[in-house]
């Protein structure tokens, strides 16, 4: 359908049609839409027609749509960086919700519950994201600290690092989560030599170390679940 979405009947504007209907009745094209505001008027596109081609450029994939970069997203015809950052950001907001923040103080009961929790923030992730959650004497989450960014190795993931925060608000336990880019949880030689150090550094200091959590793409891997701690 050609023209502004002005133009259109009113029952098929997809801002129209959320109120009346609510935001599931809408494609995921016509939700673009309402993100991106405006289509490319040069090209005679209106705002559905624009999320149709971002849509397009990534395979129809919404997850591709919220990997890709700002420079990436630019590269579709008549998404310039505002555009491209407003996607960037609704898609982010969606991401965060899913991936409800773990709140403080809340216990931890199984690997599963901490997968739940991060995997919709690090499945599609780039690079590799090690992190360590700091635990009270109940099990109970004090803070989550970021360790290091990209590729692992013993130098950057040192114990140090793990613990001194552990040793500072006095957590009596830790639990190791890093995520795989590839989508594959199953650990590497390198992460199994780094839980190994870690776990015996901690041993040292008194400060349990509860399980290395891997993300995969809707899969994860626990080395307490396998028996490796």
């Amino acid at each position: 359908m050609g023209g502004g979405i002005k133009e259109w009947p009113e029952d098929e504007r997809p801002r129209e049609k959320l109120l009346k209907g609510g935001a599931e009745q809408l494609t995921d094209a016509e939700l673009l839409a309402l993100v991106l505001r405006t289509g490319d008027a040069a090209a005679g596109k209106s705002a559905i027609d624009l999320g149709r081609d971002l849509l397009q450029a990534f395979d129809g994939d919404l997850r591709k749509l919220a990997a890709a970069t700002i420079t990436e997203t630019c590269r579709v015809k008549g998404a310039g960086l505002a555009k491209a950052a407003s996607v960037k950001a609704a898609l982010e907001l969606g991401k965060r919700f899913r991936s409800r923040r773990m709140e403080t103080m809340e216990r931890f009961t199984s690997p599963r519950q901490v997968f739940d929790y991060f995997h919709h923030a690090y499945r599609d992730a780039r690079k590799e994201y090690f992190f360590v959650l700091l635990l009270d004497g109940k099990n109970r989450i004090i803070r989550k600290v970021p360790i290091s960014e990209g590729s692992l190795n013993q130098s950057i993931v040192h114990p140090r690092e793990v613990f001194n925060p552990a040793v500072r608000d006095s957590a009596a336990a830790v639990i190791l989560i890093h995520n795989h880019p590839t989508g594959d949880p199953a650990p590497s030689r390198e992460d199994t030599e780094i839980t190994r150090r870690l776990k015996e550094a901690g041993d040292l200091l008194g400060i349990r170390v509860l399980d290395h959590i891997i993300i995969g793409d809707e899969r994860y891997t626990s080395f307490a679940d396998l028996g490796l701690l």
